[in-house]
Formats: structure tokens, sequence, C-alpha cells
């Protein structure tokens, strides 16, 4: 009997040990391509783009952070300020009152053109679970894969979506990248990065966007590009990025 009791410690402390060392894997290499991307220059930067005509800005610090969006439609100058306060609507000078359903869909919208012209630093928020899921060939040059999903508190609205970065094994930077999401019936999407350019220490980089059939696995979209089965859905890219003081 002790014997049998002393077996199911240790299968449990085998089993807990491996759990530890794969997500400790998976934080490990998240680290060092948030560290190739831009690192610790992250946690101070402010910088300007454009994005489909429209100027966007972000400033963070330690503790706080501001987004701002600014642009034309219909004659009137919009500016759109997300911060830790919340979020403010200026048209033409002037502050609107928005809805509830009306601030979060601004918000998110805010909030998700930032998140991924700075990839990969938010993935190191707390609600972030990275899991390691092996390795890929693309094109004969060799990454580590890993699974990113999120906790439901602090995760967003989105936080049902899964994605996988390809980390190239060379430069720890993140060439490819692939998510599958809930909303709108759902959709697969495949990303290759171009025109990678380091602006004073950040690396900023666009992507061509490919679209797969729902329900395809994440982990077969790179062999489904390489052999040319993928759609181009769209380019996403960030011009004429600036740093500010």
């Amino acid at each position: 009997m002790k014997i049998t009791s002393f077996l199911i410690i240790v299968i449990f402390f085998i089993s807990k040990c491996n759990n530890e060392k794969e997500i400790s894997k998976g934080e490990l290499l998240v680290s060092k391509a948030i560290e190739a991307h831009g690192g610790k220059k992250y946690n101070n930067a402010h910088y300007q783009f454009v994005f489909r005509d429209k100027i966007y800005t972000f400033k963070n610090s330690e503790t706080d952070y501001v987004y701002t969006v600014e642009f034309l439609k219909d004659g009137k100058k919009y500016f759109d300020k997300l911060n830790n306060d919340g979020l403010t609507r200026m048209i033409d000078g002037k502050i609107i009152e928005l809805d509830v359903k009306k601030q979060d869909q601004i918000s998110e919208s805010l909030n998700s053109v930032i998140y991924f012209a700075t990839l990969p630093h938010k993935l190191s928020d707390d609600s972030v679970n990275k899991k390691y899921v092996g390795q890929q060939e693309i094109k004969n040059i060799a990454y580590d894969l890993i699974e990113i999903t999120f906790q439901q508190e602090g995760g967003g609205k989105d936080f049902e979506d899964t994605y996988y970065y390809w980390i190239n094994q060379q430069t720890d930077q993140i060439d490819f990248l692939a998510y599958n999401y809930k909303v709108n019936q759902g959709g697969v999407r495949f990303r290759e990065a171009y025109n990678v350019r380091r602006v004073n220490g950040i690396v900023f980089q666009n992507y061509i966007n490919f679209k797969a059939e729902v329900g395809t696995p994440l982990i077969e979209l790179a062999k489904l590009w390489e052999d040319g089965k993928l759609n181009e859905l769209s380019r996403i890219e960030t011009e004429n990025v600036q740093k500010l003081e």
C-alpha cells in the first residue's frame, strides 16, 4: 500500500515537472522573440505610423499607455484616444458622448491595430498562455512553433481565439503567424511578414494576410502556404513609422 502511494506521488511529480518544462520553454521562446523585436524599448516607446490612411500613435510607460488614432470622415476630423482611464472621442475638437457599445467597438479596433503593429510585445501579458508545440521547417528555415491562448479574465472579448507563431531559430523573430476566430461565423488566417525594418531599436513589419477554410488546423497552414494553396486576402501595412519624443 505504501509502495503504491509512493509510485502515485512520483508519477504526479514527473508529470508536473514535464508540464512545467513545456510551459517554461514556451515562455522562454516568447521572451526571446520580444527581446529580438525590441525588448525593454517597448516599455517606454512613443511612435507614430499610418495604417489604411489613419494616423496612429502609441505611448507606453511602466504603468500607463496612450493610444490615439486621427482620421477624416465625411469632411470631419475624428480623434480617438484610449488610455488607462478609458476612451475619448473628439470630432472637430469637441468631445462626443458615446454609449457603452460604441466605446467598446472603438476601443477594440484601436487596441487591435496597436497590438498587431507592436507584436510580440503584448504576448508578455499575464492573461497570455504560451505553449511550445514543436519545430517546423518553412522553405528550409527552422522555426519553433508556439501556441498562444488567452485566459478569460484579461483576455479581452476574443479570449477564445487561438494563435500560432513561427519563431525563426536564427533570428528569434516572428516570420509567420496564424489564428482562428469565432465571431462572424469564424475564420482562419495565416500571415507572412515582409518589409521588416528596425526603427530606433523596435522592429516593425508588414504582413500578407491569407485566408484558409474554416476549421483548418493552424499547424497545417505553413505547409498549405508553401504549396500555394492559400489565397491572399489583404495586406497589413504600417507606413511612415516615426519615433516621437
